[in-house]
């Protein structure tokens, strides 16, 4: 583009200065027609890079509400994104407390089952120094008195219900114990994921801050050269027109000036014949003079000019499920959690699961609810095949901040096209680099 504009300016300036190098004023009008219909044939020319210069401007300008537009889907996408950051923040932190809730809770469970462990081993210490096979009704059998067997008794039962209850106890305790270890260890690979989720959100959204600052700065030095463009082409232009007016008003001076001669030229001729013939009635023998006056007329040449209109092909539409999303790419932008409305999907905001959804809803196949679309309902929503069978169509995963985190539609030629966290929809490679090395063999045909 800086090419296109710089030679448009050069050959504008080549024409402008044939231009000016040519003197304003010629001896006849003769000379000024022929340097006129220069001048109007070196403005046709600086008209015609004009004209060029419009379309270009036109298109700038076309290019400009499109980056306009992606810098509001930009701002609208990191401020949702913002919001998602902090909110997973807050999980984290709540995650956390749970967890140290649960901790503080089989600490205790685990002093009360070593604290039962050790009268247990009490209790098997006493039977192993009885002989290790005492039974209860020796214990009773050898009471000396009715009063020593009731307190035998009383003692007998009170041991085996008290064993019965730590027993219990114990193995109620030792099962909560398992149930609360499983629930702290799903908590926290939880809150590990969560933490990889954040980790990676943080990192696009300092992506797509610079991405949008980027753009920016575009925008303005497009502008600034656009103005300054168009400004030096209407100098151009201006200066040619002015220069035009004066070479017109010269002929039309000249024309003014050489009829008022032509004029007085024939009054002249008049009086001089009307002398003349009063002398040859004086003179009687002279014959009579006859004055002739002649004219002269100079033609202009015509300036000739040709126009050519520009044409235009119309845009090809899409036809199937690996080009109908071509449409957003350079027009959207990643939201995590975006494209579950139909506002987030006129703006083109789209996270990866619900850009594929939508994809295969324009060719008419429907992938389940929209508002609970995600990595883990995509890959069965089909058949798994190969990676060495895959096919354009066929859906394919990436282990991004967690297993089958990121997927995409494979377009064939090792490449897939998706809505990427740091550019929103495009068509990456997968064949190598880092798509390359998040790609997990998961392919999906819908």
């Amino acid at each position: 583009m800086k090419k296109k504009m710089l030679l448009l300016n050069t050959t504008v300036l080549l024409g402008l200065g044939g231009v000016l190098s040519t003197p304003t004023y010629a001896s006849t009008i003769q000379d000024m027609e022929s340097q006129k219909s220069q001048i109007q044939n070196q403005r046709q020319d600086v008209q015609s890079n004009i004209k060029a210069a419009s379309d270009e401007l036109t298109r700038l300008q076309a290019e400009q509400d499109q980056m306009k537009a992606q810098l509001e889907r930009l701002t609208i996408a990191e401020e949702e994104n913002n919001k998602k950051a902090q909110k997973t923040e807050a999980d984290i932190k709540e995650t956390s407390k749970q967890v140290e809730q649960l901790e503080k809770e089989i600490k205790l469970l685990q002093e009360k089952l070593e604290k039962r462990n050790d009268i247990l081993k009490d209790r098997a210490r006493s039977l192993q120094e009885s002989g290790g096979n005492v039974e209860y009704l020796q214990v009773l059998l050898g009471s000396s008195s009715f009063g020593d067997f009731v307190d035998r008794a009383l003692a007998v039962s009170t041991i085996v219900d008290a064993d019965r209850g730590i027993l219990k106890e114990t193995k109620n305790m030792q099962d909560e114990l398992k149930t609360k270890q499983a629930d702290v260890k799903s908590k926290l690979a939880s809150l590990e994921d969560m933490k990889a989720e954040l980790d990676e959100m943080t990192v696009q959204l300092a992506a797509q801050k610079k991405q949008k600052d980027a753009l920016a700065k575009e925008l303005k030095d497009k502008e600034a050269k656009n103005e300054e463009l168009k400004a030096s082409l209407q100098a151009k232009d201006s200066s040619l027109a002015n220069e035009q007016s004066t070479l017109e008003q010269n002929i039309k001076d000249q024309k003014a000036a050489e009829e008022a001669a032509r004029k007085a030229a024939e009054q002249a001729a008049k009086e001089a014949a009307k002398k003349a013939a009063e002398q040859a009635q004086k003179a009687a023998a002279a014959p009579a003079e006859k004055a002739d006056s002649s004219s002269a007329k100079a033609e202009a040449p015509k300036a000739s000019s040709n126009d050519v209109a520009p044409t235009s092909a119309p845009a090809p539409k899409a036809s199937n499920v690996v080009t109908v999303g071509n449409r957003w790419i350079g027009n959207s932008a990643y939201v995590f959690g975006g494209g579950r409305s139909q506002s987030d999907i006129s703006h083109g905001l789209f996270d990866c699961s619900s850009f594929v959804h939508w994809a295969y809803s324009q060719v008419g196949v429907n992938l389940g609810p929209l508002g609970s679309v995600s990595t883990e309902t995509l890959k069965h929503a089909g058949t798994q095949v190969s990676s060495s069978q895959m096919q354009p169509g066929d859906l394919v995963f990436f282990d991004t901040y967690k297993k089958d985190g990121h997927v995409g539609i494979y377009v064939g030629g090792g490449k897939f096209i998706g809505a990427q966290s740091s550019t929103g929809v495009a068509i990456a490679n997968m064949s190598r680099g880092y798509w390359k090395q998040k790609f997990n063999g998961r392919v999906v045909r819908i």
